[in-house]
């Protein structure tokens, strides 16, 4: 199966947007999209290992209080009980490609 990515690039002024790509047994795909100054507050993923492609935009990315700067191409991994959170530093959307892979 074969989607565009633009299709997925939505986004609202109140918050950021999850919009579902594939979802298949235990693993989604997903893509985030965040306005500038939007954020993903701190949370786990318990059992799962996360990886996350910024398709396009920069953000900062908080891994158990290490933080991160990234922007286009760049791939981040976190898993498990590590708190993440993710925000929109830059002047532009930011859109994330996300794999959740649960255990």
């Amino acid at each position: 199966m074969q989607k565009n990515m633009k299709e997925f690039q939505e986004f609202n002024e109140s918050r950021f947007v999850r919009k579902t790509l594939f979802q298949e047994g235990k693993t989604d795909a997903f893509v985030l999209n965040l306005l500038p100054g939007q954020s993903v507050p701190p949370h786990p993923h318990p059992n799962a290992h996360v990886y996350m492609y910024i398709v396009e935009g920069e953000g900062t990315f908080i891994i158990d209080e290490k933080e991160l700067s990234a922007s286009q191409r760049d791939v981040i991994h976190c898993e498990d009980q590590q708190m993440l959170e993710i925000e929109n530093t830059g002047d532009k959307p930011l859109s994330i490609y996300v794999v959740l892979a649960n255990s």
